[in-house]
C-alpha cells in the first residue's frame, strides 16, 4: 500500500472529513500487520513517472499512486474510473 494513501487519509482526518474510531497510528499499524500489507515508500523513480504522466487525473496523491503502480507494475484497488486512462490494472 502506498504511503501516499495513508498520507491522504491523514489529511482527511485533520480536516475533519474523515472520523476514525481508533487513532490513525493504531489503525495503520493494525491494518498493515493484520492484512500482511507492505508499505510502499515514495522513490525517485515514482517521481520521474509522475513527471511524465498525462494529466487525466488532477489529484496529486492519486497521480503518485498511479505512478507507483506503473513503476512497480502493481495493480491499484480503487473505484475511481479516471485511473482507467492510465496503463495500470485497476481492481474494484
Amino acid at each position: 500500500m502506498s504511503v501516499a494513501s495513508w498520507w491522504k487519509i491523514a489529511i482527511k482526518v485533520s480536516l475533519g472529513k474523515l472520523v476514525l474510531a481508533p487513532p490513525l497510528e493504531e489503525l495503520i499499524s493494525h491494518q498493515l500487520a493484520q492484512n500482511g500489507i507492505a508499505l510502499l515508500e515514495i522513490q525517485p523513480k515514482h517521481l520521474v513517472v509522475v513527471s511524465q504522466l498525462p494529466y487525466h487525473h488532477r489529484d496529486p496523491f492519486d497521480r503518485l499512486v498511479i505512478s507507483q503502480a506503473i513503476a512497480e507494475q502493481l495493480p491499484i484497488v480503487s473505484c475511481d474510473t479516471l485511473f482507467d486512462a492510465y496503463p495500470i490494472t485497476r481492481l474494484w
